[in-house]
């Protein structure tokens, strides 16, 4: 039985994509327990499998094989719809290419979610939320009347006003500049250190993987290393 305390636990955990006759495993048996609260860093090099996981781990992808408890729920045992309708609430994902909504303005970008998932306080809690994260000028604006980092911090209202358990971010600065890409990240870690949820962040950045509490490094889909940052 998985420990209440775990936002996420797995047990050889595995991915294999492609046909029956020409299969591709992915992930070759994952085990890994993350605490409510943690901050995690995932490193590797392209292809080691990290965004696969965390796909996996996300409910985005199903996983082959194995066993796998997020927030409570049981993943392995849910079919797509399930696992849609589990991520609801539970989960915010913040990916390197923002995936706004280009015929809807930052506030519905981050209002439409909840209001899918039938939280009834939707738009002020939208509106609140931009206003978090510095965007309360911003609101009306669509997605090509906004910077990239603009962009990027309506993705994380997004991802944060449903008050997720777990937030899972792919490359957060990867289309963005140095100086931008910094204020994200702090952004980013203050919106999760308010809110109390559990981060799983893939960045090749070793200074931004420092200060995380715990470091993963993925090779060849396993985790070949698993550490404490000091942080």
């Amino acid at each position: 039985m998985t420990s209440p305390s775990l936002a996420i636990s797995a047990r050889n955990l595995t991915l294999t994509l492609g046909s029956s006759a020409a299969p591709v495993t992915i992930l070759r048996g994952i085990d890994l327990d993350i605490a409510h609260g943690q901050v995690v860093a995932l490193l590797g090099p392209s292809g080691s499998g990290k965004s696969s996981l965390m796909a996996v781990l996300s409910g985005l992808e199903r996983a082959s094989g194995g066993s796998l408890t997020v927030a409570g729920a049981d993943f392995t045992s849910l079919n797509e719809d399930g696992l849609a309708a589990a991520r609801r609430g539970r989960i915010g994902i913040v990916l390197q290419a923002f995936h706004l909504l280009p015929t809807m303005t930052a506030a519905e970008n981050v209002a439409t979610p909840m209001e899918l998932a039938g939280m009834e306080d939707a738009a002020p809690r939208a509106l609140a939320e931009l206003e978090a994260v510095g965007l309360g000028h911003r609101t009306g604006h669509y997605p090509t009347q906004l910077s990239g980092g603009e962009q990027q911090r309506v993705a994380i209202a997004r991802a944060t006003a449903p008050r997720p358990e777990l937030i899972f971010a792919d490359e957060p600065t990867g289309n963005l500049d140095a100086a931008t890409g910094e204020e994200i990240i702090n952004l980013l870690f203050a919106r999760r250190a308010e809110t109390g949820a559990t981060l799983l962040i893939i960045t090749h950045d070793a200074s931004l993987a420092a200060r995380c509490e715990r470091v993963l490094t993925m090779a060849d889909g396993v985790i070949v290393s698993d550490t404490a940052s000091g942080a």
